[in-house]
């Protein structure tokens, strides 16, 4: 058998293989979605915004550096800077037949999407970003649109679906942190629950990958900042302690 024939067959089973993975992730997560749901954990920010729910996705990444450079590194990083979020916009375009935006919007993370059209429901600065915005998402060109922080939570415009982001680091000492994304979805309607359900059930894998992946980035960006930062305060230290010794001799 040529080489190309073992390639090809290679290249079609792996094809296969992710197809049947997506499709398998799809067919639990339909099980799963439709159903309203209540926040449990005490405290959550989303409870005050969203209090019930259909999908809630909070994740926690440990990062060796504290919690401002953290969040400083999770809001201003843009959301191009991830492989996989460029390669999902752009399937999601094609599978949708959307026109797409072409191109990126400048700034960071929380830059963009005010940009795209959601809204600051509450922040802590240096710690705490809470964001929503109301959407149909199973549209191709997808729109967003503000709701103030004071209509939010009452919003119930039929149709539409209620999403809410949160940005957190909370400090774990001097040099650590808890960075925490969440993500937290609520429909107003049946009509918009059933078509967010099959929409969720098709494109969720990529949407979480592309989640997982700006979390791996925050995490590897902060710590490098900050090991980059050590490192130039010991070299400032340094040279003064040298500086001062010069002076006395």
């Amino acid at each position: 058998m040529s080489t190309t024939k073992v390639i090809g067959r290679g290249v079609a089973a792996a094809t296969a293989g992710v197809l049947l993975g997506w499709a398998g992730w799809a067919a639990v997560t339909w099980a799963r979605s439709g159903h309203i749901r209540r926040g449990r954990r005490a405290g959550e920010l989303a409870d005050r915004w969203l209090p019930e729910y259909e999908v809630d996705e909070a994740h926690d990444v440990y990062v060796a550096a504290p919690a401002e450079v953290t969040f400083a590194v999770a809001t201003e990083m843009g959301m191009q800077r991830s492989a996989v979020a460029r390669a999902m916009v752009r399937a999601r375009e094609r599978l949708m037949g959307a026109r797409g935006g072409g191109g990126w919007l400048p700034g960071g993370i929380v830059t963009q999407m005010r940009r795209l059209g959601w809204s600051v429901l509450a922040e802590v600065p240096g710690r705490v970003v809470v964001l929503g915005t109301v959407t149909q998402p199973w549209h191709g060109d997808v729109e967003f649109h503000p709701v103030p922080a004071d209509e939010f939570r009452v919003f119930d415009r039929p149709g539409f679906v209620k999403l809410v982001t949160v940005l957190a680091a909370e400090p774990l000492g001097p040099d650590a942190s808890l960075f925490h994304e969440q993500t937290r979805v609520a429909t107003t309607d049946t009509e918009a629950r059933a078509r967010f359900r099959r929409y969720w059930a098709v494109f969720s894998p990529g949407i979480l990958l592309i989640r997982l992946s700006l979390r791996r980035l925050v995490k590897r960006e902060a710590e490098r900042r900050y090991r980059e930062e050590r490192e130039s305060w010991d070299r400032g230290g340094a040279r003064l302690v040298q500086s001062e010794l010069q002076s006395r001799g």
